[in-house]
């Protein structure tokens, strides 16, 4: 008998004829059949866990995490279900390479945001969830997530080598609205704040604020390279009642790292990442907040030559 739990894949694609496909890894995108005993135990359970409105939520199979969406075909219900691992994997082990690792956990002490762009399946979620635990690990504190639906298994009590305690908190945006999720976290004094990802409006507008307010905030955005994630953010922030210079002002100023990656390879899936810092202390001059405060983003320069220092083992703020 085979389960379920017991077949290597990511995601799992369903059509409205119940026939399963998962990756084959064999190809870069090539599919094959599910074969798998407790299959309509599964089904039955994506079925029976809708709550009739929100297209997007998680389940629990086999004591395996799922995330699910639900969407409607022309032929009828489909659903695509993601397995997300049990432990939220150590950072070290993403395939980050060393310096650039190094770098990001040296930011557990600094305040601001820290943004993960890139395309569907990219492995952002893994990657500032990971993040997280570090800094819980390294330094304790409160945590405060903010996803729909939660994915990572971030919550509980942490025993940091500093020698206090970390606690993260895992909750939902309530009724849908990301915004006043992240006025509530905010009311919590949080030190760390991970929102899933940025989407509405609201939520672009509120993670501004919360990263030039003293928090360090971890979040992801769908974009095609990192100029494209910036302008993301401060496009949706400009949409509420923020007006779109401020919205740069802010992010240049709440501002620590945007990264942008995609995953290479097929069965052993390793990131390929770009990225762009700005001075975490931002008492001082910085060039790359300067560019994005003006902003016309001609970032390229300054992404070519922080990759470039950095991949030499140079510190890429030299008065750090």
């Amino acid at each position: 008998m085979v389960k379920l739990s017991e077949v290597l894949f990511s995601d799992i694609y369903i059509t409205p004829e119940k026939v399963a496909y998962i990756p084959d890894n064999v190809t870069p995108n090539g599919l094959e059949v599910l074969k798998a005993d407790d299959f309509e135990d599964f089904f039955e359970l994506l079925e029976q866990s809708w709550d009739g409105s929100n297209p997007s939520y998680s389940v629990v199979f086999d004591n395996v995490f799922y995330r699910v969406e639900r969407t409607v075909s022309i032929y009828g219900i489909q659903y695509c279900a993601r397995k997300m691992p049990k432990q939220v994997p150590p950072f070290s082990s993403l395939g980050y390479p060393i310096e650039l690792s190094k770098y990001l956990l040296s930011l557990s002490n600094a305040s601001g945001l820290i943004l993960c762009g890139g395309p569907t399946g990219a492995g952002k979620t893994t990657t500032i969830s990971s993040l997280l635990k570090e800094f819980l690990t390294m330094e304790g504190g409160f945590a405060y997530t903010i996803e729909d639906p939660t994915e990572m298994p971030l919550d509980g009590v942490y025993h940091s080598v500093a020698g206090g305690l970390g606690l993260c908190k895992q909750t939902l945006p309530p009724n849908g609205m990301w915004g006043e999720g992240l006025k509530s976290a905010l009311r919590s004094k949080p030190r760390f704040i991970l929102v899933g990802e940025i989407r509405t409006p609201d939520t672009a507008s509120e993670v501004l604020r919360a990263a030039t307010s003293g928090h360090l905030v971890l979040s992801t955005i769908h974009a095609n390279n990192i100029t494209d994630a910036i302008n993301s953010v401060v496009k949706y922030a400009s949409s509420t009642s923020m007006s779109e210079e401020l919205a740069y002002d802010l992010f240049s100023r709440g501002m620590l790292g945007v990264l942008h990656q995609t995953l290479i390879g097929v069965k052993d899936k390793k990131p390929l990442v770009s990225y762009l810092f700005a001075n975490p202390d931002s008492t001082k001059g910085d060039q790359v907040r300067g560019i994005i405060k003006g902003g016309k983003l001609n970032l390229g320069t300054s992404i070519e030559t922080q990759m470039t220092r950095m991949s030499r083992g140079k510190n890429i703020f030299p008065d750090l």
